[in-house]
């Protein structure tokens, strides 16, 4: 089992960028599928998750509903997170994990985890 994080960068305030997460070696519809960050100094943070299923309910924490949505294409096995008008406090690295339990974002609970990908949100 394999998840694959990319996509992040460094983006003035304001900004947006699309993070993907790529799994392999099981069926991603089986899988909720949620981003957490974790910035330096601060515990991971929950940030979204798609549950299993095909269809796949999702969920937001509080700072992040309205600017980012979380998305999957089950045919190209990647779940998406788009983040749009990205704030200083968004800077962290993202991680991308995968849990048969029921859809939730306390960490563990996710069985796999990607490596990260650094955002870095200028002001």
């Amino acid at each position: 089992v394999q998840l694959q994080a990319s996509g992040g960068g460094l983006v003035q305030a304001g900004g947006s960028l699309r993070l993907s997460c790529v799994a392999s070696g099981f069926i991603l519809d089986d899988y909720s599928i949620a981003w957490f960050r974790q910035a330096p100094g601060k515990d991971r943070e929950g940030v979204s998750y798609v549950s299993s299923s095909t269809i796949g309910t999702t969920y937001y924490v509080d700072s992040v509903k309205g600017r980012f949505t979380i998305s999957k294409d089950s045919a190209k096995a990647t779940v998406y997170l788009q983040m749009n008008s990205l704030k200083p406090d968004d800077t962290a690295v993202y991680y991308c994990a995968a849990g048969v339990a029921s859809a939730t974002l306390v960490p563990m609970y996710y069985d796999y985890w990607g490596q990260g990908t650094q955002v870095t949100v200028s002001s």
